[in-house]
Protein backbone atom coordinates (compact mmCIF):
# COMPACT_ATOMS: atom_id res chain seq x y z
CA UNK A 1 0.00 0.00 0.00
CA UNK A 2 1.48 3.53 -1.02
CA UNK A 3 2.33 5.86 2.27
CA UNK A 4 -1.21 7.58 3.07
CA UNK A 5 -0.83 11.18 3.10
CA UNK A 6 -1.95 12.89 5.66
CA UNK A 7 -4.73 14.94 4.44
CA UNK A 8 -6.28 11.63 2.84
CA UNK A 9 -9.58 11.53 3.91
CA UNK A 10 -10.06 8.07 6.36
CA UNK A 11 -12.09 5.22 4.68
CA UNK A 12 -11.22 2.26 6.10
CA UNK A 13 -11.18 1.77 10.33
CA UNK A 14 -9.83 -1.73 11.00
CA UNK A 15 -10.44 -3.41 14.05
CA UNK A 16 -8.17 -5.77 15.91
CA UNK A 17 -9.91 -8.22 18.24
CA UNK A 18 -13.79 -9.29 18.63
CA UNK A 19 -15.22 -9.36 22.11
CA UNK A 20 -17.63 -6.73 23.97
CA UNK A 21 -14.86 -3.89 22.72
CA UNK A 22 -14.67 -4.96 19.49
CA UNK A 23 -18.26 -5.52 18.42
CA UNK A 24 -19.05 -2.36 20.26
CA UNK A 25 -16.81 -0.70 17.89
CA UNK A 26 -17.44 -1.77 14.58
CA UNK A 27 -21.52 -1.30 15.58
CA UNK A 28 -21.14 1.90 16.44
CA UNK A 29 -18.62 2.85 13.77
CA UNK A 30 -21.12 1.03 10.85
CA UNK A 31 -24.57 2.50 11.99
CA UNK A 32 -23.06 6.53 12.65
CA UNK A 33 -20.52 6.51 9.84
CA UNK A 34 -21.41 3.99 7.46
CA UNK A 35 -23.90 6.50 5.68
CA UNK A 36 -20.75 8.09 4.72
CA UNK A 37 -19.32 5.33 2.78
CA UNK A 38 -16.72 4.31 5.86
CA UNK A 39 -15.55 1.03 5.38
CA UNK A 40 -15.11 -1.28 8.66
CA UNK A 41 -13.15 -4.52 9.06
CA UNK A 42 -13.06 -6.53 12.32
CA UNK A 43 -9.98 -9.02 12.61
CA UNK A 44 -10.93 -11.29 15.15
CA UNK A 45 -9.66 -15.46 16.17
CA UNK A 46 -11.96 -18.12 17.48
CA UNK A 47 -8.72 -19.85 18.83
CA UNK A 48 -8.38 -16.57 21.21
CA UNK A 49 -10.61 -17.00 24.10
CA UNK A 50 -12.68 -13.18 25.77
CA UNK A 51 -13.37 -11.98 28.88
CA UNK A 52 -16.87 -11.97 29.28
CA UNK A 53 -17.95 -13.54 33.26
CA UNK A 54 -21.51 -12.45 32.69
CA UNK A 55 -21.88 -8.37 32.88
CA UNK A 56 -23.67 -5.47 34.93
CA UNK A 57 -23.71 -2.22 33.15
CA UNK A 58 -25.37 1.53 33.47
CA UNK A 59 -28.45 3.40 32.54
CA UNK A 60 -26.19 4.63 29.47
CA UNK A 61 -25.94 1.30 27.53
CA UNK A 62 -29.49 2.13 26.61
CA UNK A 63 -28.70 5.02 25.27
CA UNK A 64 -26.56 3.74 23.33
CA UNK A 65 -28.40 0.71 21.86
CA UNK A 66 -30.93 3.21 21.07
CA UNK A 67 -29.00 5.35 19.17
CA UNK A 68 -27.31 2.99 16.89
CA UNK A 69 -30.80 0.72 16.60
CA UNK A 70 -30.61 -1.94 19.09
CA UNK A 71 -33.87 -3.07 19.60
CA UNK A 72 -34.38 -3.78 23.22
CA UNK A 73 -36.43 -6.40 23.37
CA UNK A 74 -34.26 -8.43 21.24
CA UNK A 75 -31.30 -7.56 22.90
CA UNK A 76 -32.93 -9.11 26.52
CA UNK A 77 -33.83 -12.33 25.08
CA UNK A 78 -30.58 -12.94 23.12
CA UNK A 79 -28.61 -12.56 26.30
CA UNK A 80 -30.97 -13.45 28.50
CA UNK A 81 -30.91 -9.81 30.19
CA UNK A 82 -32.48 -8.70 33.37
CA UNK A 83 -33.31 -5.06 34.09
CA UNK A 84 -31.24 -2.92 36.95
CA UNK A 85 -32.08 -0.63 39.27
CA UNK A 86 -28.80 0.30 41.07
CA UNK A 87 -26.30 -1.96 42.94
CA UNK A 88 -26.34 -3.36 46.30
CA UNK A 89 -23.17 -3.15 48.75
CA UNK A 90 -23.37 -4.99 51.45
CA UNK A 91 -20.39 -5.05 54.83
CA UNK A 92 -18.40 -1.80 53.27
CA UNK A 93 -19.31 0.49 55.88
CA UNK A 94 -19.25 -2.28 58.64
CA UNK A 95 -19.98 -5.86 58.89
CA UNK A 96 -23.75 -6.22 58.69
CA UNK A 97 -24.76 -3.06 56.56
CA UNK A 98 -26.31 -2.67 53.08
CA UNK A 99 -27.32 0.09 51.22
CA UNK A 100 -28.00 0.27 47.37
CA UNK A 101 -26.46 2.93 44.84
CA UNK A 102 -29.83 3.58 42.79
CA UNK A 103 -29.92 5.08 39.21
CA UNK A 104 -31.78 7.98 40.64
CA UNK A 105 -32.20 10.60 42.71
CA UNK A 106 -32.94 10.70 46.65
CA UNK A 107 -36.18 12.39 47.42
CA UNK A 108 -36.99 16.27 45.95
CA UNK A 109 -34.87 19.23 46.79
CA UNK A 110 -36.79 21.96 48.09
CA UNK A 111 -36.00 25.64 47.58
CA UNK A 112 -32.51 24.77 45.81
CA UNK A 113 -31.06 22.76 48.57
CA UNK A 114 -30.79 19.12 47.98
CA UNK A 115 -33.11 16.66 49.62
CA UNK A 116 -30.57 15.09 51.83
CA UNK A 117 -29.82 17.87 53.65
CA UNK A 118 -33.40 18.03 55.32
CA UNK A 119 -32.71 14.46 56.15
CA UNK A 120 -29.81 14.94 57.74
CA UNK A 121 -31.19 17.63 60.05
CA UNK A 122 -33.00 14.48 61.87
CA UNK A 123 -30.84 11.57 60.74
CA UNK A 124 -31.04 8.89 63.02
CA UNK A 125 -35.02 9.34 64.52
CA UNK A 126 -36.75 5.67 63.85
CA UNK A 127 -39.33 7.45 62.56
CA UNK A 128 -37.50 9.21 59.91
CA UNK A 129 -35.60 6.12 58.74
CA UNK A 130 -32.52 5.83 56.55
CA UNK A 131 -32.02 7.90 53.27
CA UNK A 132 -32.72 4.23 50.98
CA UNK A 133 -36.11 4.67 51.84
CA UNK A 134 -36.46 8.08 50.26
CA UNK A 135 -35.48 6.84 46.63
CA UNK A 136 -37.87 5.30 44.30
CA UNK A 137 -35.64 2.63 42.29
CA UNK A 138 -33.91 1.42 46.03
CA UNK A 139 -37.57 0.95 47.33
CA UNK A 140 -38.04 -1.06 44.49
CA UNK A 141 -34.95 -3.51 44.28
CA UNK A 142 -36.11 -4.02 47.78
CA UNK A 143 -39.41 -5.26 46.79
CA UNK A 144 -38.25 -7.05 43.37
CA UNK A 145 -39.79 -4.92 41.37
CA UNK A 146 -39.79 -2.85 38.29
CA UNK A 147 -41.30 -0.73 35.82
CA UNK A 148 -39.80 1.70 32.55
CA UNK A 149 -39.71 5.33 33.93
CA UNK A 150 -42.22 7.60 32.90
CA UNK A 151 -41.78 9.90 31.14
CA UNK A 152 -44.10 12.43 32.76
CA UNK A 153 -41.54 14.82 34.97
CA UNK A 154 -44.51 15.77 37.69
CA UNK A 155 -44.22 11.37 38.43
CA UNK A 156 -42.30 10.34 40.90
CA UNK A 157 -41.92 7.44 38.23
CA UNK A 158 -39.78 9.75 36.21
CA UNK A 159 -36.93 10.30 38.16
CA UNK A 160 -35.14 6.67 38.02
CA UNK A 161 -33.24 5.41 34.81
CA UNK A 162 -32.78 1.77 34.34
CA UNK A 163 -29.64 -0.22 33.33
CA UNK A 164 -29.20 -3.82 32.17
CA UNK A 165 -27.85 -7.34 33.70
CA UNK A 166 -26.77 -9.74 30.98
CA UNK A 167 -24.48 -12.71 29.79
CA UNK A 168 -21.51 -11.13 27.93
CA UNK A 169 -20.79 -14.79 26.07
CA UNK A 170 -24.02 -13.93 24.63
CA UNK A 171 -23.71 -10.21 24.03
CA UNK A 172 -20.92 -10.29 21.65
CA UNK A 173 -22.60 -12.44 19.27
CA UNK A 174 -25.59 -10.52 19.02
CA UNK A 175 -23.85 -7.12 18.63
CA UNK A 176 -21.66 -9.05 15.87
CA UNK A 177 -24.93 -9.89 13.83
CA UNK A 178 -25.89 -6.28 14.23
CA UNK A 179 -22.71 -4.91 13.15
CA UNK A 180 -22.57 -7.44 10.11
CA UNK A 181 -26.29 -6.23 9.45
CA UNK A 182 -24.70 -3.15 8.80
CA UNK A 183 -22.08 -3.71 6.42
CA UNK A 184 -19.26 -4.50 8.89
CA UNK A 185 -16.92 -7.09 7.52
CA UNK A 186 -15.35 -9.88 9.70
CA UNK A 187 -11.60 -11.68 8.79
CA UNK A 188 -10.96 -14.68 11.15
CA UNK A 189 -7.52 -15.18 11.84
CA UNK A 190 -4.74 -14.34 14.70
CA UNK A 191 -2.67 -11.26 13.60
CA UNK A 192 0.91 -12.15 13.53
CA UNK A 193 2.94 -9.05 12.42
CA UNK A 194 2.27 -5.45 12.45
CA UNK A 195 3.88 -3.43 9.93
CA UNK A 196 4.31 0.18 10.53
CA UNK A 197 5.24 3.52 8.18
CA UNK A 198 8.71 4.03 7.95
CA UNK A 199 8.01 8.06 8.61
CA UNK A 200 5.00 8.54 10.25
CA UNK A 201 5.45 5.50 12.46
CA UNK A 202 1.95 4.46 12.47
CA UNK A 203 0.04 1.51 11.90
CA UNK A 204 -0.32 1.04 7.87
CA UNK A 205 -1.38 -3.34 8.19
CA UNK A 206 -1.23 -6.21 10.37
CA UNK A 207 -0.53 -10.03 8.52
CA UNK A 208 -3.09 -13.03 9.83
CA UNK A 209 -1.52 -16.25 10.08
CA UNK A 210 -2.38 -17.25 6.56
CA UNK A 211 -0.37 -14.97 5.33
CA UNK A 212 -3.24 -12.35 4.46
CA UNK A 213 -2.52 -8.07 4.89
CA UNK A 214 -4.99 -6.23 5.58
CA UNK A 215 -4.28 -2.64 5.65
CA UNK A 216 -6.37 0.44 6.75
CA UNK A 217 -6.28 4.49 7.56
CA UNK A 218 -7.63 4.33 11.67
CA UNK A 219 -6.92 1.12 13.72
CA UNK A 220 -9.18 0.48 16.45
CA UNK A 221 -7.29 -1.89 19.47
CA UNK A 222 -9.52 -4.25 21.19
CA UNK A 223 -6.70 -7.19 21.54
CA UNK A 224 -8.11 -7.10 25.85
CA UNK A 225 -4.99 -6.89 28.50
CA UNK A 226 -2.43 -7.49 25.91
CA UNK A 227 -2.69 -4.54 23.75
CA UNK A 228 -1.52 -5.81 20.67
CA UNK A 229 -1.64 -2.28 18.69
CA UNK A 230 -1.52 0.21 21.94
CA UNK A 231 1.27 -1.18 23.51
CA UNK A 232 3.40 -4.38 22.00
CA UNK A 233 3.61 -2.39 18.59
CA UNK A 234 3.66 1.21 19.81
CA UNK A 235 4.85 0.92 23.27
CA UNK A 236 2.28 3.57 24.72
CA UNK A 237 2.97 3.07 28.46
CA UNK A 238 0.67 2.13 31.15
CA UNK A 239 0.01 4.04 34.28
CA UNK A 240 -0.45 1.38 37.13
CA UNK A 241 -3.15 3.01 40.05
CA UNK A 242 -2.20 -0.11 42.13
CA UNK A 243 -1.65 2.42 44.84
CA UNK A 244 -4.70 3.64 45.14
CA UNK A 245 -7.08 0.44 43.88
CA UNK A 246 -4.50 -2.81 44.73
CA UNK A 247 -6.96 -5.66 43.83
CA UNK A 248 -5.35 -7.19 41.00
CA UNK A 249 -7.48 -10.23 40.31
CA UNK A 250 -10.50 -11.99 40.33
CA UNK A 251 -11.90 -15.68 40.45
CA UNK A 252 -15.31 -16.26 38.56
CA UNK A 253 -17.63 -19.10 38.04
CA UNK A 254 -21.34 -18.99 36.83
CA UNK A 255 -23.49 -20.70 39.07
CA UNK A 256 -27.68 -21.71 39.11
CA UNK A 257 -30.20 -19.24 40.53
CA UNK A 258 -31.99 -20.11 43.57
CA UNK A 259 -33.30 -16.81 44.63
CA UNK A 260 -35.95 -14.23 43.64
CA UNK A 261 -34.99 -12.63 40.36
CA UNK A 262 -34.02 -9.02 41.70
CA UNK A 263 -33.12 -6.00 39.49
CA UNK A 264 -30.30 -4.92 41.03
CA UNK A 265 -26.25 -6.38 41.33
CA UNK A 266 -24.74 -7.06 44.62
CA UNK A 267 -20.90 -6.09 45.92
CA UNK A 268 -20.62 -7.91 49.25
CA UNK A 269 -17.26 -6.71 50.96
CA UNK A 270 -15.08 -9.53 52.13
CA UNK A 271 -11.70 -10.33 53.77
CA UNK A 272 -9.64 -8.93 50.89
CA UNK A 273 -12.02 -7.78 48.10
CA UNK A 274 -15.41 -8.32 47.82
CA UNK A 275 -18.05 -10.55 45.38
CA UNK A 276 -20.17 -10.01 42.54
CA UNK A 277 -23.61 -10.96 42.12
CA UNK A 278 -25.07 -10.58 38.69
CA UNK A 279 -28.33 -11.74 38.29
CA UNK A 280 -29.48 -13.50 34.62
CA UNK A 281 -32.54 -15.25 33.61
CA UNK A 282 -30.75 -18.16 32.86
CA UNK A 283 -28.04 -18.17 35.83
CA UNK A 284 -26.38 -16.15 38.40
CA UNK A 285 -22.79 -14.50 37.73
CA UNK A 286 -20.75 -14.47 40.58
CA UNK A 287 -16.92 -13.33 41.01
CA UNK A 288 -14.67 -12.11 43.96
CA UNK A 289 -12.16 -9.42 43.01
CA UNK A 290 -9.37 -9.40 45.26
CA UNK A 291 -5.90 -8.32 46.38
CA UNK A 292 -3.21 -10.99 45.67
CA UNK A 293 -0.79 -8.92 48.85
CA UNK A 294 -3.51 -9.74 51.36
CA UNK A 295 -4.69 -13.25 49.75
CA UNK A 296 -3.85 -16.11 48.15
CA UNK A 297 -5.78 -17.81 44.83
CA UNK A 298 -6.64 -21.06 47.00
CA UNK A 299 -8.21 -18.88 49.53
CA UNK A 300 -10.23 -16.53 47.26
CA UNK A 301 -11.72 -19.70 45.53
CA UNK A 302 -12.75 -21.41 48.64
CA UNK A 303 -14.45 -18.20 49.27
CA UNK A 304 -16.28 -17.49 45.99
CA UNK A 305 -17.27 -21.24 46.40
CA UNK A 306 -18.66 -21.55 49.07
CA UNK A 307 -20.82 -18.67 49.22
CA UNK A 308 -22.73 -19.38 45.87
CA UNK A 309 -26.26 -19.54 46.15
CA UNK A 310 -26.58 -22.72 43.86
CA UNK A 311 -24.77 -25.17 42.47
CA UNK A 312 -21.94 -24.19 39.78
CA UNK A 313 -22.14 -24.79 35.86
CA UNK A 314 -18.50 -24.79 35.19
CA UNK A 315 -15.15 -25.10 37.07
CA UNK A 316 -13.98 -21.05 38.67
CA UNK A 317 -11.45 -19.20 36.58
CA UNK A 318 -8.60 -16.49 37.45
CA UNK A 319 -8.30 -13.49 35.46
CA UNK A 320 -5.06 -11.25 36.57
CA UNK A 321 -5.13 -7.58 36.21
CA UNK A 322 -3.50 -3.94 36.78
CA UNK A 323 -5.48 -1.61 37.55
CA UNK A 324 -4.74 1.89 35.27
CA UNK A 325 -5.11 3.07 31.90
CA UNK A 326 -2.86 3.72 28.86
CA UNK A 327 -0.83 6.85 29.15
CA UNK A 328 -2.42 7.50 25.91
CA UNK A 329 -5.75 5.82 24.84
CA UNK A 330 -5.16 7.18 20.69
CA UNK A 331 -1.79 7.15 20.17
CA UNK A 332 -0.78 7.89 15.86
CA UNK A 333 -3.08 6.02 14.46
CA UNK A 334 -4.27 3.53 17.02
CA UNK A 335 -7.17 3.81 19.23
CA UNK A 336 -7.43 1.52 22.08
CA UNK A 337 -10.68 0.68 23.18
CA UNK A 338 -11.63 -1.87 26.49
CA UNK A 339 -9.44 -3.75 28.20
CA UNK A 340 -6.33 -2.21 25.78
CA UNK A 341 -6.98 0.58 26.82
CA UNK A 342 -7.26 0.38 30.27
CA UNK A 343 -8.80 -1.33 33.04
CA UNK A 344 -10.88 -0.47 36.21
CA UNK A 345 -12.01 -3.17 38.61
CA UNK A 346 -15.94 -3.63 38.11
CA UNK A 347 -17.21 -2.40 41.07
CA UNK A 348 -19.65 -0.11 40.18
CA UNK A 349 -20.26 -1.83 36.71
CA UNK A 350 -17.82 0.98 34.35
CA UNK A 351 -16.38 -1.61 31.78
CA UNK A 352 -18.60 -1.57 29.21
CA UNK A 353 -19.60 2.13 29.73
CA UNK A 354 -16.00 3.23 29.23
CA UNK A 355 -16.09 1.13 25.93
CA UNK A 356 -18.99 3.06 25.08
CA UNK A 357 -17.81 6.40 25.96
CA UNK A 358 -14.49 5.42 23.86
CA UNK A 359 -16.95 4.81 21.03
CA UNK A 360 -19.25 7.49 21.01
CA UNK A 361 -16.01 10.38 21.83
CA UNK A 362 -13.86 9.32 18.89
CA UNK A 363 -17.51 9.50 16.44
CA UNK A 364 -17.73 12.61 17.66
CA UNK A 365 -14.42 13.61 17.12
CA UNK A 366 -13.62 11.68 13.78
CA UNK A 367 -11.42 12.87 11.61
CA UNK A 368 -12.20 13.66 8.05
CA UNK A 369 -8.51 13.11 7.30
CA UNK A 370 -5.04 11.52 8.62
CA UNK A 371 -3.72 14.87 10.22
CA UNK A 372 -5.77 14.59 13.61
CA UNK A 373 -3.69 16.04 15.85
CA UNK A 374 -6.42 18.33 17.54
CA UNK A 375 -8.86 15.73 17.82
CA UNK A 376 -6.09 13.30 19.40
CA UNK A 377 -5.15 15.77 21.86
CA UNK A 378 -8.99 16.20 22.90
CA UNK A 379 -10.19 12.81 23.01
CA UNK A 380 -6.86 11.54 25.43
CA UNK A 381 -7.72 14.42 27.57
CA UNK A 382 -11.33 13.69 27.60
CA UNK A 383 -10.97 9.35 28.20
CA UNK A 384 -7.77 10.29 30.98
CA UNK A 385 -11.00 12.66 32.47
CA UNK A 386 -13.44 9.62 32.45
CA UNK A 387 -11.11 7.41 34.10
CA UNK A 388 -9.49 9.17 37.11
CA UNK A 389 -12.96 10.45 38.27
CA UNK A 390 -14.05 6.71 38.10
CA UNK A 391 -10.88 5.84 40.05
CA UNK A 392 -11.65 8.32 43.14
CA UNK A 393 -14.85 6.97 43.13
CA UNK A 394 -14.15 3.10 43.50
CA UNK A 395 -11.14 4.41 45.77
CA UNK A 396 -14.07 6.09 47.56
CA UNK A 397 -15.80 2.68 48.42
CA UNK A 398 -12.54 1.00 50.09
CA UNK A 399 -11.62 4.23 52.16
CA UNK A 400 -14.61 5.25 53.68
CA UNK A 401 -14.70 2.25 55.77
CA UNK A 402 -14.82 1.34 59.70
CA UNK A 403 -14.23 -1.84 58.93
CA UNK A 404 -10.52 -2.62 60.89
CA UNK A 405 -11.42 -6.66 60.80
CA UNK A 406 -8.10 -7.19 58.53
CA UNK A 407 -5.01 -5.94 57.06
CA UNK A 408 -6.56 -5.69 53.88
CA UNK A 409 -9.43 -3.29 55.34
CA UNK A 410 -6.80 -1.32 57.24
CA UNK A 411 -4.48 -0.57 54.33
CA UNK A 412 -7.80 0.87 52.53
CA UNK A 413 -9.22 3.09 55.70
CA UNK A 414 -5.84 4.81 56.53
CA UNK A 415 -4.20 4.98 52.93
CA UNK A 416 -3.37 7.95 51.21
CA UNK A 417 -6.08 8.66 48.92
CA UNK A 418 -5.73 11.00 45.50
CA UNK A 419 -6.02 14.86 45.87
CA UNK A 420 -9.33 14.85 44.53
CA UNK A 421 -10.84 12.58 46.06
CA UNK A 422 -9.19 14.06 49.41
CA UNK A 423 -10.94 17.27 48.84
CA UNK A 424 -14.51 16.00 47.82
CA UNK A 425 -14.24 14.36 51.31
CA UNK A 426 -13.07 16.81 53.17
CA UNK A 427 -16.18 19.25 51.96
CA UNK A 428 -18.96 16.44 52.35
CA UNK A 429 -17.63 15.77 55.64
CA UNK A 430 -17.83 19.57 56.66
CA UNK A 431 -21.85 20.24 55.42
CA UNK A 432 -22.46 18.05 53.25
CA UNK A 433 -21.82 19.47 50.22
CA UNK A 434 -20.60 17.29 47.14
CA UNK A 435 -18.92 19.50 43.90
CA UNK A 436 -20.65 19.18 40.77
CA UNK A 437 -18.92 17.72 38.16
CA UNK A 438 -19.23 19.47 34.66
CA UNK A 439 -17.97 16.17 33.10
CA UNK A 440 -18.00 13.02 34.80
CA UNK A 441 -19.83 9.76 35.04
CA UNK A 442 -21.03 9.91 38.92
CA UNK A 443 -23.33 12.74 39.42
CA UNK A 444 -24.29 14.13 43.25
CA UNK A 445 -26.86 11.17 44.04
CA UNK A 446 -23.98 8.76 43.42
CA UNK A 447 -21.77 10.15 45.73
CA UNK A 448 -24.26 10.77 48.27
CA UNK A 449 -25.49 7.03 48.18
CA UNK A 450 -21.79 5.98 48.64
CA UNK A 451 -21.05 8.06 51.69
CA UNK A 452 -23.98 8.19 53.34
CA UNK A 453 -24.66 4.54 52.69
CA UNK A 454 -21.02 3.78 54.11
CA UNK A 455 -21.42 6.14 57.42
CA UNK A 456 -19.32 9.31 56.13
CA UNK A 457 -22.00 11.53 58.29
CA UNK A 458 -21.71 15.74 57.91
CA UNK A 459 -20.69 17.42 60.52
CA UNK A 460 -23.04 19.76 59.85
CA UNK A 461 -26.09 20.69 57.66
CA UNK A 462 -27.34 23.15 54.66
CA UNK A 463 -27.94 26.22 57.22
CA UNK A 464 -30.97 26.84 54.11
CA UNK A 465 -32.55 24.18 56.37
CA UNK A 466 -33.39 26.32 59.18
CA UNK A 467 -35.95 28.58 57.17
CA UNK A 468 -38.13 25.92 57.40
CA UNK A 469 -40.05 24.73 60.81
CA UNK A 470 -38.84 21.49 61.86
CA UNK A 471 -42.78 20.49 61.64
CA UNK A 472 -42.80 21.06 58.07
CA UNK A 473 -39.61 19.37 57.69
CA UNK A 474 -40.82 16.08 59.12
CA UNK A 475 -44.17 16.20 56.98
CA UNK A 476 -42.05 16.73 53.76
CA UNK A 477 -40.38 13.54 54.55
CA UNK A 478 -42.96 11.49 55.89
CA UNK A 479 -45.00 12.56 52.56
CA UNK A 480 -42.07 11.30 50.55
CA UNK A 481 -41.33 8.52 51.94
CA UNK A 482 -44.89 7.46 51.81
CA UNK A 483 -44.92 8.24 47.76
CA UNK A 484 -41.96 5.72 47.04
CA UNK A 485 -43.54 3.29 49.06
CA UNK A 486 -46.88 3.45 46.93
CA UNK A 487 -44.97 4.40 43.80
CA UNK A 488 -42.98 1.21 44.58
CA UNK A 489 -45.68 -1.01 45.33
CA UNK A 490 -47.48 -0.11 41.95
CA UNK A 491 -45.12 -1.81 39.95
CA UNK A 492 -44.35 -5.05 38.59
CA UNK A 493 -42.74 -7.87 39.93
CA UNK A 494 -39.68 -7.98 38.51
CA UNK A 495 -39.45 -11.48 36.94
CA UNK A 496 -42.97 -11.21 35.91
CA UNK A 497 -42.43 -8.33 33.69
CA UNK A 498 -39.24 -10.52 32.17
CA UNK A 499 -41.39 -13.10 31.77
CA UNK A 500 -44.16 -10.94 30.34
CA UNK A 501 -41.77 -9.24 27.72
CA UNK A 502 -38.32 -10.38 27.31
CA UNK A 503 -37.64 -13.60 28.75
CA UNK A 504 -34.91 -15.34 27.04
CA UNK A 505 -35.84 -17.71 24.15
CA UNK A 506 -39.26 -16.18 23.20
CA UNK A 507 -39.47 -14.98 19.84
CA UNK A 508 -39.17 -11.32 19.35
Amino acid sequence: MAKREGNMRINHVVIVGGGTAGWMSAAGLASMLGATGLKVTLIESETIGIVGVGEATLPHLKLFNDTIGVDEKAFMKATSATFKLGIEFVNWGRKGDSYIHPFGEFGLPNEGVAFHQYWRKFAGEQTIGPLDHYSLPVVACRKAKFQPPSDDPRSVLSTYRYAYQFDALQYAPFMRAHAESRGVTRIEGKVVDVALDAESGEVRAVTIENGREIAGDLFIDCTGFFGLLIERTLATGYEDWSEFLPADRAVAVPCESTGPLVPFTTATAHEAGWQWRIPLQHRTGNGHVYSSQFLSDERAAETLMATLEGEPLADPRVLRFVTGKRRKLWNRNVVAIGLAGGFLEPLESTSIYLIQEGITKLLELFPESGDCAVERAEYNYWMDLQFERIRDFLVLHYNATERDDSEFWNHMRTMRVPDSLAERLALFRAHGHVSAYEHGLFLVPSWIAVLIGQRVMPQAYDSRVERLSDSQVRGHLAGLKAHMARGADAMEDHAQFIARHVRHGVPV
